[in-house]
C-alpha cells in the first residue's frame, strides 16, 4: 500500500494529535503501550518456556542419555552383547553401561538419601565440565573415591578429602540377620549438573567400585544411549527395540519424564493463549482510538472530500495510521523483551534483594537459574500476529471516514 505525498502528509498529522485532541493521543499512547508490554510478555514468556524445555532436555539427556535399557530385575547379566546391538544401530551416536542405585550416605552424625552412579572412565571424564571443585581424574577403579553433587555436599556439610559412608542394605547375613554393608568413600571431586535433584543426590564413582559396594558381579543396571536427534529416538531406536523383545526394554527419555514435559506443554500453550488475548486487548485499543480520531475529523474528511480526496486515499490514510501505532509497539515490545531476556538473571537476583522473596527456587523449578532460549521464527510469528491483528483494527474505522458524506456533515457549516 503505497501513500501519495497527500496522503502522507495527512496520515503523519492524525498520528501527532493536536492539543485538542489530547483524550484521543493518551488512547494511541494507551493503545502502544498495551500492545508492546503484551508483545514482550510473549516473547519473555515462550522464550523462557523453550529455554526451560531445551534446558532440562539437556541435562537430562546429557546425564542420562536420550534413552535407556534395562530389564526387569535391575540387573543386565549379558551387557556386553546388548551393548554391541546397541552401538550397532544406525542413528545411535553413543552408548554405555551404568549403573544407578538409590541408597543411603551418612557424614558426621547426618544422613541423606542418594542415588549411586556407576559409570565408565570415559562418562566420568565427560563430567569434568562440571565440576566445582577438585579433580575426576582421581575416581579409578580399585580406589575409593566418589564425586558428588554440590547441593547434597552443602546438605552434608562435607569436604573435600573427608570420607562419606555409603550403607547398602543388602549386607552379609549371619547368625543375628543381615548386617548392612557399609563402606567409606573420600570426596575428591564436587559437580553441579544444574538439575536440582541430580545435585542433592547423585554420587559418582567407576562401574567396578559400585558393583563391589553392590555386590552385583560384573552385572550394570543399564545401558544409556545417546542418539543424532533427541526428538527422533522412537524412530530411531524402533529397530533395536524389536531386537530385545523379550530380553530387555528400551525406554527414552520422552517416557522416562513423560509427566514434566507434558505439563511444560500444556503451560506453554496456556501462557501463549492467555498473552495472545491481551494482544488482542490492544487491537481494541486501536480500534477505539481510532474510531474516536475519525468522528473528532468529521468535517476535516468531509472539506477533504469536496476538493477531490477519493474514498481510496480516506482508506489508506486512516488504516495507515493505525498500523503504525501497532507497529512501533510491535518493535518496542520485542526490543523491550529482549532486553529483559538478556538481563533476566539480574533482574531476579535485584527483585530477590529488594523485597526479600526468592523469586527462583532451585527445589521447586529443577534448574539453578532461569533459562531462556528465544526462537526467531517464534518472534517473528508473534510481531506478525501483533501487526495483524492492529491492521484488521483499522479497517472499520478507516471503512467509516471513507464512507463520510460530505454533504451531510457540511450541511449545515
Amino acid at each position: 500500500m503505497i501513500l501519495s505525498p497527500f496522503e502522507w502528509s495527512i496520515a503523519k498529522r492524525y498520528m501527532l494529535p493536536g492539543r485538542s485532541e489530547a483524550v484521543i493521543a493518551l488512547v494511541a499512547g494507551i493503545s502502544i503501550t498495551v500492545v508492546m508490554l503484551s508483545v514482550a510478555m510473549l516473547v519473555i514468556v515462550m522464550s523462557v518456556m523453550n529455554g526451560f524445555r531445551a534446558e532440562l532436555l539437556d541435562r537430562i539427556t546429557g546425564l542420562n542419555g536420550h534413552a535407556v535399557v534395562q530389564i526387569f530385575g535391575g540387573r543386565l547379566e549379558n551387557w556386553e552383547d546388548i551393548l554391541d546391538e546397541v552401538r550397532e544401530t544406525p542413528g545411535v551416536t553413543r552408548a554405555s553401561p551404568l549403573i544407578e542405585q538409590p541408597l543411603l550416605a551418612t557424614y558426621n552424625g547426618r544422613a541423606e538419601g542418594i542415588f549411586v552412579r556407576g559409570n565408565t572412565e570415559e562418562d566420568i571424564q565427560r563430567m569434568t565440565d562440571n565440576v566445582v571443585i577438585g579433580d575426576m581424574s582421581l575416581l579409578q577403579p580399585g580406589e575409593r573415591n566418589v564425586a558428588i553433587g554440590s547441593r547434597l555436599q552443602q546438605n552434608l556439610g562435607i569436604r573435600l578429602g573427608d570420607t562419606l559412608t555409603i550403607i547398602n542394605p543388602q549386607g552379609r547375613p549371619t547368625p543375628f540377620g543381615t548386617v548392612p554393608r557399609q563402606i567409606g568413600y573420600t570426596v575428591t571431586a564436587v559437580f553441579e549438573v544444574g538439575l536440582y535433584d541430580f545435585d542433592e543426590r547423585f554420587v559418582v564413582m567407576p562401574i567396578p567400585s559400585a558393583q563391589t559396594l553392590l555386590m552385583t558381579g560384573d552385572t550394570v543396571s543399564m545401558i544409556e544411549i545417546q542418539t543424532e536427534d533427541p526428538d527422533r529416538v522412537n524412530e530411531i531406536l524402533a529397530p533395536l527395540e524389536e531386537k530385545l523383545a523379550g530380553q530387555a526394554q528400551v525406554t527414552d527419555w520422552q517416557q522416562m519424564n513423560a509427566s514434566l514435559f507434558e505439563a511444560l506443554q500444556v503451560e506453554r500453550v496456556a501462557m501463549a493463549f492467555a498473552l495472545g488475548i491481551i494482544v488482542l486487548v490492544a487491537a481494541f485499543n486501536i480500534l477505539s482510538s481510532l474510531v474516536m480520531l475519525v468522528r473528532s475529523k468529521t468535517r476535516d474528511i468531509a472539506i477533504m472530500r469536496t476538493m477531490g480526496a477519493t474514498r481510496r486515499s480516506l482508506l489508506k490514510i486512516f488504516v495507515t495510521t493505525g498500523s503504525i501505532v501497532g507497529v512501533i509497539g510491535t518493535v518496542a515490545g520485542v526490543s523491550l523483551g529482549l532486553i529483559v531476556l538478556f538481563f533476566r538473571q539480574g533482574i531476579i537476583t535485584f527483585i530477590s534483594t529488594v523485597f526479600g522473596v526468592e523469586l527462583w527456587d532451585p527445589s521447586i523449578r529443577f534448574l539453578t537459574e532461569l533459562p531462556a532460549k528465544t526462537d526467531p521464527l517464534e518472534v517473528l510469528a508473534i510481531a506478525g500476529s501483533a501487526m495483524g491483528l492492529a491492521f484488521l483494527a483499522t479497517l472499520y474505522p478507516a471503512y467509516r471516514a471513507s464512507n463520510t458524506d460530505p454533504v451531510e456533515v457540511l450541511r449545515y457549516e
